[in-house]
């Protein structure tokens, strides 16, 4: 075979000129292979240059710590191996490698290969713009980011994190009529060996159930006659979940509602029944015994030690291989546990509220999107009441809400900058004062209306009255189906407001902090959660986490499931990155985290991952402009 003319097919070899393909053909070492050879083993053969493909087929993978082959990669004539681990993996092999039967390869030193990149700006580029698009596949990210200790990664986090609920032993639904006596009822219990009774209506529903804590706190405690029918002392609502979702998530679940009992659901009808402490007691190691404690805690002083502990739950989650959506739950679960704990130890302080209430939370926290550098970003929504109670109800409020900020702020949630807090007396109002707000915000845009509308649209329930903020929801999808003028514009405008940071020539912009040279990582992701915002809106999709909104955008079909997976693995990506860059100021450096990168701290397959996310950032942005200007036009 004429080398020259094969290098002239060979990306990205083509891109050479003939002269200087002239001269690599010299430099070539033709090698064959027999059947099945391994030539490279992942992280431990040292690459002495790269293998062009001349005939028959490289078979690349990644070794797992059961050595089974995972991303496995089929390569033929033409393809280019060793470029990567040369250039971006201290010139170890990147991935495991076997040659099949009949192989040829042109082998090329590495003294050479690093010439012709110092010298072809195109052709380096090529390798390190294929890196960063692998890179935003999340398997074969996991493996290239693999923590040292192997075993850590698999056999730690895939138990706990893609285990599903199917595969537990759960207990069968033991219930009885809505009037079935009490004293029958716990009979009943006692003879079946269950903690849990679900109760059922005429038509056979389930409405609710009875424990042992109902017996105690609804029954014994109140001195109710044993007689009564057990609808009148049961609790609800009832929370259920499909066994085929991931027992993590069964957990979260759990505490999020507060319920001791999930029942589980397939194909449309209960199976069967799990307790928090069954979930609990197989995961004596994980976070969610953590979070458990939280729950026990009985002073603001002992929940504010808890929040010191998270930052080291987080650096162990990322380090484990944890996707970062999950450990971005874990902390909103955490962080909605000590609200949860402060507001009630306020209620109890001060006595039961005037009114029915919603306290809810805004910003990352409403996306469940925190991170360790967090402040307050809350909101009390109360129902309207008669003018001479108007007062009484807002004076209960705002102190109610001041001793909540206070005692948040002692743990460490800090007070909002910006006073997007309930704290502020304008973001604690009676449901209809918020919707006059939700109409002025849209009829009047300007940048600062636009950005108290994109915080209150992420905004999520986590105490009080439900059908408040159900009803407020339900008015705003009425508002949005009526001509929104340059509202969406003005929406769209936002989101262009921060421009991923790449130079002309496709490097990270920097700026410079003391000795260092920055970017703020908040700044590079706040694009995507704009963008995905103002398509949800548009799309009237009340989800608030950028994931879950990514998800229903791309089943309505605004999304492509390409540009689905770019977006998702560029988000996390980078969320990943800024979860563990605070965790380890936290822990090691022991100072406030923040949200700028040293360019020179990342490793160069970082940064190629960044430049490949800016990028995709940058596309989104344009696609974004084009759209919502032109809709504004007409």
């Amino acid at each position: 075979m004429d080398k020259l003319e094969f290098l002239k097919t060979a990306r990205p070899f083509n891109v050479l000129s003939e002269e200087v393909l002239l001269g690599v053909s010299e430099l070539l070492q033709e090698v064959r292979y027999t059947k099945d050879t391994p030539i490279y083993h992942q992280e431990v053969t040292k690459m002495r240059g790269v293998d062009i493909i001349a005939e028959g087929e490289y078979e690349a993978f990644f070794y797992d710590s059961e050595q089974n082959k995972r991303v496995i990669e089929l390569h033929h004539a033409g393809y280019c191996y060793g470029g990567v681990s040369v250039l971006l993996n201290r010139k170890k092999s990147l991935r495991s490698v076997i040659a099949k039967k009949g192989t040829v390869v042109y082998f090329l030193h590495r003294k050479d290969f690093r010439a012709l990149c110092q010298t072809n700006e195109e052709f380096f580029q090529f390798f390190t713009a294929e890196f960063g698009k692998r890179m935003l596949d999340d398997e074969y990210a996991h493996f290239v980011k693999r923590p040292t200790n192997i075993e850590q990664n698999y056999i730690a986090s895939d138990q706990l994190y893609s285990r599903r609920i199917e595969s537990l032993e759960y207990r069968a639904i033991v219930s009885s009529a809505h009037d079935t006596p009490i004293y029958e009822a716990a009979r009943w219990m006692s003879a079946q060996k269950v903690s849990c009774l679900f109760v059922k209506d005429a038509q056979n529903n389930i409405i609710g159930y009875i424990t042992d804590i109902t017996l105690r706190d609804n029954v014994v405690a109140r001195q109710v006659e044993v007689k009564a029918p057990i609808s009148s002392v049961m609790d609800n609502p009832i929370v259920s979940i499909s066994t085929q979702a991931y027992v993590y998530e069964a957990i979260l679940l759990m505490f999020r509602t507060q319920t001791r009992y999930l029942l589980l659901e397939e194909e449309g009808r209960y199976v069967g029944f799990i307790s928090r402490n069954k979930l609990l007691s197989e995961q004596a190691q994980s976070p969610f015994m953590f979070i458990q404690s939280v729950k026990l805690a009985r002073s603001v002083e002992e929940l504010r030690r808890r929040w010191q502990k998270v930052p080291e739950i987080v650096y162990q989650l990322l380090s484990r291989g944890v996707k970062p959506e999950i450990v971005n739950q874990v902390i909103t679960t955490v962080s909605d546990t000590i609200a949860l704990k402060v507001i009630e130890g306020v209620i109890e302080e001060m006595g039961t509220p005037p009114a029915k209430f919603a306290f809810i939370v805004l910003g990352s926290e409403g996306r469940k999107e925190q991170t360790l550098k967090t402040d307050q970003d809350n909101a009390i929504i109360y129902e309207d009441k008669a003018n001479e109670q108007r007062e009484l109800v807002r004076e209960y409020f705002l102190k109610f809400a001041d001793q909540v900020s206070e005692r948040l702020d002692r743990i460490g949630f800090s007070f909002c900058t910006g006073g997007y807090m309930a704290k502020n007396p304008k973001w604690t109002h009676s449901l209809s004062h918020w919707k006059r707000n939700y109409v002025a915000w849209i009829k009047e845009p300007d940048p600062d209306k636009v950005m108290k509308f994109a915080a209150f649209f992420d905004c999520r329930f986590i105490y009080g009255e439900p059908a408040i903020i159900d009803e407020l929801r339900e008015f705003l999808d009425e508002e949005l189906q009526k001509p929104l003028g340059r509202f969406l514009y003005h929406m769209a405008n936002n989101a262009m407001q921060y421009v991923p940071p790449l130079t002309y020539f496709n490097n990270i912009k920097t700026y410079t902090v003391g000795t260092q040279e920055v970017f703020n990582i908040k700044k590079a992701m706040t694009p995507i959660v704009d963008l995905v915002r103002v398509h949800a809106l548009q799309n009237r999709i009340f989800k608030t986490n950028t994931g879950e909104r990514l998800e229903a955008l791309m089943a309505q079909g605004v999304f492509t499931e390409t540009e689905y997976q770019e977006l998702m693995q560029s988000y996390y990506y980078l969320m990943s990155m800024r979860l563990k860059k605070q965790a380890v100021q936290i822990i090691n450096d022991k100072a406030q985290p923040e949200n700028l990168i040293d360019i020179r701290s990342l490793t160069k397959i970082e940064q190629v991952t960044l430049k490949e996310i800016f990028k995709t950032i940058a596309n989104f942005q344009t696609n974004i402009k084009v759209k919502f200007t032109n809709a504004l036009f007409g």
